[in-house]
């Protein structure tokens, strides 16, 4: 209706005599339609609204239990034994007698340095050590004759002592020229190619050798952490079991136990060091891993295990959603502690009995009326049919055969 119009100005139009006939019948019209309208609204406005039905809900039980206290921490896992395998001597690199990656023994040969310099400055050490021990045995003769003075043969023992030295020295270097492996264990890549020189300073890594069988995964444990476990320290005695949770979320099939354990807070990162240990039979894990470390301490007496996704965080706190026992919305403060798998683990605020509920939670409200029930199992997905056989259609059984054309004579 314009803003213009009104009742007023229509009554006013009308007794001035300034509309003809048709006109004030339409207004008159127009009026009543609209006061109609008005007692309507009264009406609907006094109407009583319909109560909303209550919405159903799902519900679980609450029953205490001693619940797993449990601490899943990352971790990254490293060889028990890892050593570096260098060269002794200089030369020329001139074979690599492994393939990189392979299990290797022990003593077996990993690269090869060129041996002709060695050979010769051994074959030169040798023949000398040879000579001065012929001049030492003759200095021993003379002098039991007075052949020769005292510091004569003090002169020939000296030289060959000296001489038997760099014999066995020479000896050392050319043994040296065959790298071996110094443990068991798989190789890793090879630093240098062959054709390279390599030296015996500071360049003189070749390769590297991991024993993972035991291994270790190398992890650390905050102040906050530690504060959660009985006595609010970490001792080899707390600790009741050490188990390995895999990249794809399954559990490591053999268990581990703790063989290393920081006697002191790092005051950088304020963590204390640990390191668990664990068998690899089968090469499972392989060093540099990241996994997580699941600790068990001991157990949460009296405890209750929620649904992760029925614990909503406020500013208030945790809050669980429970229908009471007049099935309305009771919404309740609760002490979360660690997740057990899917679950909350709820330490204070709860009691058994209560019944938690566990879907639908957006729509609820506190005091609003509610349907629960109990889980419903949930049904393996059913089987599609198997399609029948293809019979041929009535029209096809009842059509003729098709005719063969008569043959031209």
């Amino acid at each position: 209706m314009s803003p213009w119009f009104s009742p007023f100005r229509a009554g006013v139009l009308c007794n001035r005599g300034f509309l003809s006939y048709a006109a004030k019948a339409r207004i008159g019209a127009t009026i009543g339609a609209a006061m109609g309208l008005f007692a309507l609204a009264g009406c609907s406005d006094s109407a009583p609204q319909q109560a909303m039905p209550a919405l159903p809900v799902t519900t679980l039980t609450m029953e205490a239990a001693a619940v797993p206290r449990v601490l899943e921490i990352m971790a990254q896992t490293e060889g028990a034994k890892e050593t570096e395998v260098r060269a002794r001597v200089n030369g020329i690199l001139t074979r690599q007698l492994y393939r990189e990656g392979e299990t290797v023994k022990a003593g077996q040969a990993l690269f090869q340095i060129e041996r002709d310099v060695y050979e010769n400055t051994y074959a030169s050490a040798k023949a000398r050590a040879a000579q001065t021990a012929l001049e030492r045995q003759r200095a021993e003769k003379l002098l039991a004759i007075h052949g020769v003075s005292r510091r004569e043969y003090d002169a020939a023992v000296s030289a060959d002592d000296v001489a038997q030295a760099d014999f066995r020295q020479a000896r050392l270097n050319l043994s040296w020229t065959t790298v071996v492996a110094p443990v068991d264990g798989v190789t890793g890549r090879a630093e240098k190619s062959e054709g390279n020189l390599v030296s015996a300073g500071a360049d003189s890594l070749l390769t590297v050798i991991r024993q993972d069988d035991p291994i270790w995964a190398r992890f650390s444990l905050s102040e906050g952490d530690v504060s959660k476990l009985p006595g609010k320290r970490l001792t080899p005695e707390t600790v009741t079991g050490v188990e390995l949770i895999l990249p794809d979320g399954s559990v490591y099939p053999l268990p581990g136990k703790l063989n290393f354990m920081a006697s002191n807070i790092d005051a950088t990162l304020g963590t204390q060091q640990l390191r668990a240990e664990f068998p690899n039979p089968d090469g499972l894990l392989l060093p540099g891993q990241f996994v997580r470390i699941r600790l068990h301490a001991g157990a949460h007496e009296n405890a209750f295990l929620v649904p992760q996704v029925a614990v909503q965080q406020t500013e208030r706190g945790d809050v669980l959603m429970l229908a009471d026992a007049q099935n309305k919305v009771e919404p309740r403060v609760v002490k979360t502690g660690d997740w057990l798998g899917k679950d909350w683990v709820i330490l204070g605020g709860l009691k058994p009995g209560d019944r938690v509920i566990v879907d639908n939670l957006m729509k609820l409200r506190p005091g609003a009326a509610v349907a629960p029930h109990a889980p419903q199992p949930q049904k393996a997905p059913e089987s599609a049919p198997a399609p029948a056989p293809e019979t041929p259609q009535a029209d096809e059984l009842s059509a003729p055969a098709p005719k063969t054309a008569d043959k031209q004579e």
